[in-house]
């Protein structure tokens, strides 16, 4: 998963450009990032699951959502 693809699907929470997603991601961020996950590639995301939560920044979550979907960028 690419940088590039969490930073859009962020953005798309609040309906900002790209450009103003800061690095870190707060609770209702990660929420919305793991259920367009969901949506988009087809998968069960578990948000209790201990990988997932420790996520604060966009940088961590591609690195976990990339190991866990199978998909690096």
């Amino acid at each position: 998963m690419s940088r590039d693809e969490v930073v859009a699907m962020l953005a798309s929470f609040g309906s900002r450009p790209v450009d103003a997603v800061p690095e870190t991601i707060d609770s209702m961020e990660l929420a919305w990032l793991l259920h367009q996950v969901e949506q988009r590639y087809g998968v069960r995301v578990d948000p209790d699951d201990g990988g997932y939560a420790g996520i604060s920044t966009v940088s961590e979550a591609v690195d976990v959502l990339g190991t866990r979907l199978g998909r690096s960028g």
